[in-house]
Order: structure tokens, then sequence, then C-alpha cells
């Protein structure tokens, strides 16, 4: 190997060595993610359908609304989810209670009519609102929230299929926008400490 190639070998080597030395001071420089950033691109206002006609998120404003997008024939986490928010809204006060609103948004049109929602979110709490509508309206929601489903087929089961769906309990402050994200199965301790948050940050 010649001295010239020798020389070109050193010299990609230092450059190369700076250049990796950059990136790791910029990325342990990088400015820290906050909640707010997190979510300033998710979110948003829609319209479904309830029992009694058109919904929007718009027709909460004031109000902390937790939201939770799932299926009415849900085996296990949308129950759970929709159980741990009742938990935490029951610990409110009356006067709390008035300032939330609980939102289920179902991905099964074909099952969950808006009459059937309204029945089936009124057996964890009056403060919940069931909607529905067009598949396409729900996709428009789903990818807003930066949720996901999908139908799995059940041959050998009287239900035909399930939904394959995240499961996230959305919160939303008193402007509409979304500012945190909990798992379905957070305490409703942890629950109510977030609603509480919000209420007391209203603008």
């Amino acid at each position: 190997m010649s001295k010239q190639t020798l020389s070109t070998l050193r010299t990609l080597l230092v450059l190369t060595f700076f250049l990796l030395l950059g990136l790791a001071i910029a990325f342990a420089y990088r400015p820290a993610a906050t909640e707010e950033s997190r979510y300033s691109s998710l979110g948003g206002d829609f319209t479904l359908q309830s029992a009694t006609g058109e919904v929007s998120l718009a027709d909460f404003k004031g109000k902390v609304v937790a939201l939770y997008i799932g299926y009415a024939s849900c085996p296990d986490v949308c129950p759970t989810a929709l159980a741990v928010t009742t938990q935490a809204f029951n610990e409110l006060s009356e006067t709390e209670q008035q300032a939330v609103a609980g939102v289920f948004v179902s991905v099964d049109p074909d099952r969950d009519t808006p009459e059937r929602l309204a029945t089936y979110v009124q057996f964890f709490s009056p403060l919940f609102t069931g909607l529905t509508g067009s598949r396409e309206a729900i996709d428009q929601v789903v990818k807003q929230y930066g949720a996901f489903y999908r139908m799995v087929e059940m041959k050998d089961s009287a239900m035909g299929y399930a939904v394959d769906h995240s499961s996230r309990i959305y919160l939303i402050d008193q402007q509409g926008n979304l500012v945190k994200t909990l798992l379905h199965n957070t305490s409703p301790a942890q629950v109510l400490t977030e609603i509480r948050a919000l209420l007391g940050s209203n603008k």
C-alpha cells in the first residue's frame, strides 16, 4: 500500500471520527420531547353519530374528555379501560363531574349501532357517550389519534370476527387538545390524578 493511499485512509478515518463525534454531541444535547410537543401532531375535532344524532368533540369544549377507541364486543381491554375511567369519574366531586366527559368511539360499525353503543356505555357511566359512523369517518379519527385496528376472522366462533386494536385512554383538555395517553390498565387513581391536573389547568 502506497504512502499516498495510507494518508488518504488516515484522513478519511479522522473525518469519520469527527463526524461521529458531532452526531453523538448533537444527540446528547437534543431538546427533550415535552408532553405538549409529543402530542401536538395528534388529535383534533371530529364528528360521529350517537343515538341522539351527530356529536362532535367540539361539543365537549370546556370539559376534560377521556376518549377511548375500541368496540362493544371486545372481551377484555375495552371493558377494562371503561371500568378504570368510570372508577376515576366516580371519585370526582359532583362539580368536577360536570366538567368531564367520556367518549367511546367504536371501530365496529357493522355490529355497533349508535343505539347499541348508548346501552353499552351507560352500563359503565352516564358520563360516557358512544359514537360510531361510516368506515371513512372512523378511519379518520383513528388516524388523527395515532391509533390502529384490524379485523381478525374467527372461523370457529359465533362472533365471526374480532377486532385487534390499540388500547389507550386519550385525555383531552378543555380546549380540545390531546395532552396525554394512558394504558387501558392504568390504575383508576392515576387516571383520577391526571384528570384533576387538567381540571386545575383551565385557562
